[in-house]
């Protein structure tokens, strides 16, 4: 087997995006290359800074590798397929949808030069509401904090959430952030208002300013919900996302499957199978909320 050469293009650095990173590298030593003898990977980061994305598109262009793989948004996914049109391109589970993003023709058929994994998780909007529903039963009012540029996010807001809170006799708010320069005066409005809860929705803007929104939530002992792993992490009461190492797992059989010829306009995009409800009790402590055992008993993982 000749040695091959894969461009990453993440939004984190690497420490940062060890959990996608390594899931790839288990996935790959399962279908029998490993890094350093058959496969190299040049790992490229864009460090949360938007306007790099096609700069770094366009030096692993430049590099020659068999595939580039895009762990992160439709900004890095986009800049990668404006930097080439022949180089196979992987999408690692980012939460947009490729086909409304102009990215694919379609999940069964891609068509061009870009296939992967597609979390969709903005659909997971209506069980997250659910689930913080389920952890404090007297919220009411929710604040849902999102980026006014992101087209998912938006997409969310319109279509997802009114209908899940209707159903569950919620009230949702919006709270739009353009800037990092919007979310102390975003806070300093949701002080006075003082919601029940707060909903956090994932784009790179609200990436790069989590630790800001964490700590507002925990100053404010809003009991809270993310749209995904890191904000659990970084200290947020709970997520529900797709599980981000078993999709990562599967970019491999993609990478397997395109270094053995298959072609990316042939290999249908795929969406998770497996989800994971994360909830951090020493927020839960922090903000004077004791969860029901029912939920934490369904809980994949509790954060202690």
């Amino acid at each position: 087997m000749r040695s091959s050469r894969i461009g990453y293009l993440s939004s984190l650095d690497q420490a940062r995006d060890s959990t996608r990173f390594e899931a790839i590298r288990l996935g790959l030593r399962e279908v029998g290359y490993i890094e350093g003898q058959n496969i190299a990977i040049e790992y490229r980061s864009a460090r949360r800074k938007l306007d790099r994305y096609e700069e770094i598109a366009a030096e692993l262009v430049r590099l020659g590798g068999d595939i580039i793989v895009v762990a992160g948004g439709i900004r890095g996914i986009r800049a990668a397929k404006n930097a080439t049109k022949t180089i196979p391109i992987v999408m690692g589970g980012s939460g947009i949808d490729p086909v409304a993003g102009g990215l694919v023709e379609s999940l069964a058929h891609p068509g061009g030069n870009v296939t992967g994994i597609t979390n969709l998780t903005r659909e997971l909007g209506g069980k997250r509401l659910e689930l913080l529903k389920e952890a404090v039963p007297t919220v009411v009012r929710i604040a849902v904090l999102h980026e006014s540029a992101n087209p998912g996010s938006l997409r969310e807001l319109k279509d997802v959430l009114p209908v899940a809170a209707r159903a569950l006799g919620l009230t949702v708010r919006s709270w739009e952030v353009r800037g990092s320069d919007d979310f102390e005066k975003i806070f300093a409005a949701l002080s006075k208002e003082r919601p029940d809860g707060f909903y956090v929705t994932t784009s790179p803007l609200m990436t790069a300013n989590l630790k800001r929104t964490v700590g507002f939530g925990l100053k404010s002992r809003l009991p809270s919900v993310g749209s995904n792993i890191q904000y659990v992490e970084a200290g947020g009461l709970m997520s529900y996302d797709a599980d981000p190492a078993e999709s990562y797992r599967r970019v491999a059989w993609y990478l397997d499957k395109i270094l053995k010829g298959a072609k990316p306009a042939d290999l249908p995009v795929e969406q998770p199978t497996k989800f994971e409800l994360i909830i951090n009790l020493k927020t839960a402590k922090h903000i004077g909320l004791t969860v029901p055992q029912s939920l934490l008993a369904r809980a994949d993982r509790v954060i202690k």
